[in-house]
């Protein structure tokens, strides 16, 4: 009797489960990556992950839009879909975006690859960084090993291991349309209630287990990206790197010729913190970085010795060729932006030709303090000076000294003071 109803049981769950599609379907966790790949943007995947199996989700959703990026991230990231417990899912969605570069390997990694309409996959190949961009036997090899390990992951994933090797190789980029023709992806979708309609039931190898997905009708549960991961995200933008950079190192520079101060140092060494940890995720070029700080070298040089502006121009020039060699790749998307590049060089060189320039101000006016800040004043006789005298100048009496007579009432103008004797003359004498 026992063994009869739990075969009704059985078998009326299985029937529900057919036929009232959804029923007991669990959560589709989803995150969005739009941008960069970064190590910011791997952590955030690889947390997602973790989040999703210890939550017991069907799969992990991610709406992909990428450009591409750093290749020690993106492995990161391949690694742990790799070794995820929960299928995932990578869908370049919306129409119009793209998965380029280390975009491509990311899509070609995951459980089940889509794309929507109008967006495009591809031009996977391998960005050369320092020497290697001159060292051709070096940029082969570094080719031949991002070939091979595209080559794995397609095969890995029973997809055209062909077109993966033509995507580093050459660059190659396809529609989505041709992408779902050549077996690049798996399915091609509108929406999202649409792909999950198409793969629902379909089997994917989950470190090595064959699980059948149940996405249809699933509850989808948006995981959104911590605000660490954001700020990050934001800080890895070598345009913003370089700006703090360089704000920290004006900020410790004016702290240490204005001491005291206190906001400018303190902004400008949370700045160079906040610079140096971005630049631990981008290639930088050492030989950009001394230019930009010679730049810097010259740029006060030029307020301590007279070059008439020369040093100066030599800064503004040196801190450009450095801004422009300071991330070691050949123009992409993690390069510094010329318009980045020369508004900070126009506020370099408007700050130290302004502060120039008044310190040239400062030597050409006429001294208005002291002995020599008497020179040239007007006053007035307060007695006859007939050889002596005394005057009024700036409401106080001096003894006076002059070569001509001057009655008592007269304007005078001082032409030279010795000790506490001002030497006078008849202004318009």
């Amino acid at each position: 009797m026992k063994k009869l109803c739990t075969l009704v049981l059985t078998g009326f769950l299985f029937t529900l489960s057919v036929f009232v599609p959804g029923l007991f379907a669990k959560d589709l966790c989803t995150i969005r990556i739009n941008g960069v790949i970064s190590p910011p943007v791997a952590g955030f995947i690889k947390e997602s992950i973790e989040k999703c199996s210890e939550k017991g989700g069907e799969a992990l959703m991610i709406l992909l839009d990428t450009p591409g990026g750093l290749d020690t991230s993106m492995r990161d990231i391949i690694k742990d879909i790799m070794d995820s417990t929960v299928p995932v899912i990578v869908y370049v969605y919306p129409p119009g975006a793209r998965a380029a570069s280390a975009g491509a390997i990311i899509l070609l990694s995951s459980h089940i690859a889509a794309m929507a309409p109008g967006t495009n996959v591809g031009a996977a190949h391998p960005v050369t960084i320092g020497k290697e961009q001159v060292e051709k036997e070096v940029a082969r090899k570094a080719v031949n090993d991002a070939e091979a390990y595209a080559r794995s992951i397609a095969m890995k994933r029973g997809r055209n291991v062909e077109w993966a090797a033509k995507a580093v190789k050459e660059s190659s980029s396809i529609t989505a349309k041709d992408a779902l023709e050549k077996h690049v992806i798996d399915v091609v979708a509108d929406n999202i209630d649409e792909l999950l309609a198409k793969i629902d039931g379909k089997k994917v190898d989950v470190k090595g287990t064959q699980v059948t997905l149940r996405t249809k009708g699933a509850v989808r549960v948006d995981i959104e990206m911590p605000l660490k991961y954001r700020l990050l995200s934001y800080l890895s933008d070598p345009n913003v790197a370089y700006i703090l950079m360089m704000m920290g190192i004006y900020g410790i520079l004016f702290e240490i010729y204005s001491p005291g101060t206190i906001f400018p140092g303190v902004i400008g060494g949370i700045s160079m913190i906040l610079a140096l940890y971005a630049f631990q995720t981008i290639p930088i070029s050492f030989a950009g970085l001394a230019l930009i700080f010679l730049g810097v070298i010259f740029f006060v040089l030029e307020l301590k010795i007279v070059s008439h502006g020369l040093l100066g121009i030599a800064g503004v020039v040196s801190i450009v060729i450095g801004s422009i060699m300071l991330i070691d790749l050949p123009s992409s998307i993690l390069s510094i932006s010329w318009k980045t590049i020369l508004v900070v060089a126009i506020v370099s060189a408007a700050f130290i030709f302004g502060i120039l320039s008044y310190a040239v101000k400062a030597q050409l006016s006429k001294v208005k303090t002291g002995k020599e800040g008497l020179v040239g004043e007007t006053g007035v006789a307060r007695t006859d000076i007939a050889g002596k005298g005394k005057v009024s100048l700036h409401g106080e009496i001096w003894e006076a000294r002059s070569d001509e007579r001057i009655e008592k009432g007269e304007e005078v103008i001082v032409t030279g003071v010795e000790k506490l004797v001002v030497k006078v003359q008849k202004k318009g004498g």
